[in-house]
């Protein structure tokens, strides 16, 4: 049986990735926060399977703390998926950011090299890290250009398991992932802040969404199908870095038709622009192009757009009404 450690376990992702590694006969360990505790909001994700993983307590940016769990877990498998999403430009927000893409993943690739050279890592990096590029769609050969903190460390994170990799022939991956939704997906998020809050406006609970560009323009995917293509780039035969996404974009427009339209709703009537929430516009489209990864790995997302927001629409209505 092959063990897997994951960080972020209680993230989308990571709840995601933790069935899909149980279905395959796992032994699956995650690592938390010591305020996380195996109950309340952080753990709500992995619930359901919480008698079939074992989860550690620890701080992830102590390498001491990383090392024992190398040593003592022995794992085949590792993937970081913990990550901070705050995208401020503050001290704070350099420094957890650089404690968990850079930091930590220096202390996994260091203990992997020391103590268990056969385990296989795998990085989750951003299509942040390409920011202000020029190139569309972009792809693995496309130059980083990260224009905030969380991208400029996701950068460092991946040059770490390039170096590793080729200086220390460790089996490290990163992937680039693109945006990517779920009903797990936390409501400060725009899709799900959308879906949220219409399944309120249905309900009578909410009368209003604010919202910023209406045509700003993603590349979205479902998060279920984007553990998948992480788990298949540690069993190929070769460690590489893959660009992961659906190849398409869809407006906010999109969303507000297809979330609105399934419960039978003018957006219309209830969507405000607030022009406080508009972003500086990105003068290139966000596009993944994944001829490599569905090459080489076989991977393509199974789950069109229209499905993914039925499926968060649902859950959001089914919550609305619990609430």
């Amino acid at each position: 049986m092959k063990t897997a450690l994951i960080t972020g376990i209680t993230g989308q992702d990571g709840s995601y990735l933790a069935e899909l590694l149980l279905s395959k006969g796992y032994s699956v360990h995650g690592l938390i926060r010591p305020s996380s505790g195996r109950a309340g909001h952080d753990s709500r994700r992995i619930a359901h399977i919480a008698g079939e993983i074992s989860l550690h307590a620890g701080d992830i940016t102590d390498e001491k703390y990383v090392r024992g769990c190398v040593t003592s877990l022995k794992p085949h498998e590792i993937y970081h998926l913990a990550s901070n999403h705050e995208v401020g430009m503050s001290s704070l927000d350099y420094l957890v950011s650089r404690g968990i893409h850079v930091d930590c993943t220096m202390y996994f690739l260091s203990a992997i090299s020391d103590l268990r050279p056969e385990c296989r890592f795998f990085f989750a990096s951003s299509s942040n890290v390409f920011g202000l590029t020029a190139s569309e769609p972009q792809n693995e050969s496309t130059g980083f250009c990260p224009n905030s903190i969380y991208g400029v460390t996701k950068v460092a994170g991946m040059h770490l398991v390039r170096l590793y990799r080729g200086q220390k022939g460790l089996y490290g991956c990163s992937g680039i992932l693109f945006n990517h939704e779920s009903p797990r997906r936390d409501p400060y998020f725009l899709p799900r802040k959308i879906t949220s809050t219409a399944a309120k406006i249905k309900l009578g609970l909410e009368s209003k969404l604010e919202l910023g560009e209406l045509d700003a323009r993603k590349d979205w995917g479902f998060a279920g199908d984007y553990v998948e293509a992480m788990w298949l780039s540690l069993q190929a035969e070769k460690p590489d870095d893959y660009v992961i996404g659906t190849g398409e974009t869809h407006t906010v427009r999109d969303i507000l038709d297809i979330v609105f339209g399934l419960l039978d709703l003018d957006w219309k009537q209830y969507v405000k622009v607030n022009p406080a929430l508009v972003r500086p516009k990105n003068p290139t489209i966000m596009v993944a192009d994944i001829t490599k990864i569905s090459a080489t790995l076989d991977w393509k997302p199974k789950t069109k757009f229209s499905e993914l927001m039925r499926m968060m629409i649902e859950e959001d209505m089914r919550l609305a009404r619990a609430s």
